[in-house]
């Protein structure tokens, strides 16, 4: 998709240089469309991890071109668990409209 950046470019939203115990929230896309949601403390490594395959989740495996279409410095883990539920919990308009800036992340946990 046009919101979604090549693996290993900088996606809108991003934080770099961040300090390793802050948590992101990422979204990547398959070749196919479909949308994985995860949590890293290192996005970057964690997507080379997926590309990988060994370390990357078993539902990616096979699955690659991966694009990262977006990530978002959250805060904790306890932050970052809670916000990566709800955002799998999104329908896939919703996450394309969370991708696409229409949706605010902090919005799933009631804050603004």
């Amino acid at each position: 998709m046009d919101d979604c950046a090549r693996a290993g470019e900088a996606a809108d939203g991003s934080a770099h240089g961040a300090a390793l115990s802050e948590w992101s929230l990422y979204v990547l896309e398959t070749a196919q469309g479909r949308l994985y949601t995860g949590i890293s403390t290192d996005v970057a490594r964690r997507l080379s991890e997926h590309e990988g395959g060994k370390r990357g989740a078993r539902a990616l495996r096979g699955k690659g071109p991966l694009t990262l279409c977006y990530q978002q410095v959250v805060g904790d883990r306890s932050r970052a668990l809670k916000l990566e539920y709800r955002v799998k919990q999104l329908s896939v308009a919703a996450k394309r409209r969370l991708i696409a800036g229409e949706l605010a992340l902090d919005s799933l946990l009631g804050e603004s």
